[in-house]
């Protein structure tokens, strides 16, 4: 895998490569998550990161913090289309007209002419209104309201209900993933339909993945940290990590995994940590609005 870094208004920023997606867009292979920061702790956080090398930002509107995005990205003052920003449609906006009015509000939130990459949240599917609020940012697509669509949370199944019913497909499914939690089949299956399996939750939310002896045993070989190892695996394995953190130094660590590479042997010594324990919700039963 390259490890070079695409071009930077500063020189020594560590900018990760981008992934193409399907509809001719792009997405970064590490992304800044801003889960659980308020407006101005994302603010300061989106603007110091940016200026460190992240190119791909991560809110929803479910987070309360697209103005403090918006406002950190501008802080930054990057060229326009160097940052792309990650939203998403909360549980509660779901529906078609619902999901226009949602939208428009995050983009004037964010202080956006054009939202980069807009996602449905959560299929919620006992509500059973996934379709009609694709069917929304299908149409905000078109208008140019957003650059690229796609979903978290979903699966296969529901992914080919979306395409068959609209016949678009999404460019991104963001699902939780990390070594207990690896998904192999349905990242399969979305790379076999051409959409990009992007992780949530990659380093296990602090329930103890980065203690496993393999993350810290990769990690005294490399020189790196468990997490690093972690992240490491998952840009390896095709499935970009979306890490979140409030620690400056942190951050700036997980977005420098491109300066070592892991062995087939410590791969398959991580896949001995599979067990398929999520560390967040489960989307075939749980809700989130």
């Amino acid at each position: 895998m390259s490890t070079a870094a695409s071009s930077s208004t500063h020189a020594d920023a560590l900018v990760p490569p981008r992934i193409p997606l399907a509809d001719g867009g792009w997405l970064s292979t590490v992304s800044l998550g801003t889960w659980k920061l308020d407006h101005e702790a994302a603010r300061a956080a989106v603007a110091a990161s940016i200026l460190a090398g992240y190119r791909q930002v991560d809110t929803a509107a479910r987070y309360h913090n697209e103005l403090g995005v918006g406002q950190g990205i501008r802080d930054a003052g990057l060229a326009d289309g160097e940052v792309q920003v990650t939203t998403k449609v909360r549980g509660g906006d779901q529906g078609y007209e619902e999901t226009l009015r949602a939208v428009e509000s995050s983009r004037r939130i964010l202080g956006l002419d054009r939202i980069d990459l807009c996602l449905v949240h959560w299929p919620l599917p006992r509500l059973d209104r996934y379709v009609d609020t694709w069917r929304a940012l299908v149409r905000l697509r078109e208008d140019g309201v957003v650059a690229s669509i796609g979903v978290s949370n979903f699966s296969l199944e529901q992914i080919d209900r979306l395409e068959a019913e609209t016949g678009v497909l999404p460019v991104v499914d963001q699902v939780e993933l990390h070594p207990r939690l690896p998904q192999a089949a349905l990242r399969a299956g979305l790379a076999g339909r051409g959409v990009v399996a992007q992780a949530w939750g990659p380093l296990g939310r602090g329930k103890g993945l980065l203690d496993a002896e393999p993350l810290v045993a990769a990690a005294r070989a490399h020189g790196v940290t468990p997490a690093q190892v972690a992240l490491r695996w998952l840009v390896e394995i095709g499935a970009p990590p979306v890490p979140k953190s409030g620690d400056p130094d942190r951050r700036l660590a997980n977005l420098d995994v491109f300066g070592f590479a892991l062995t087939p042997d410590e791969h398959a010594a991580i896949a001995t940590l599979e067990t398929g324990e999520r560390a967040g919700k489960d989307p075939a039963t749980d809700e989130e609005f």
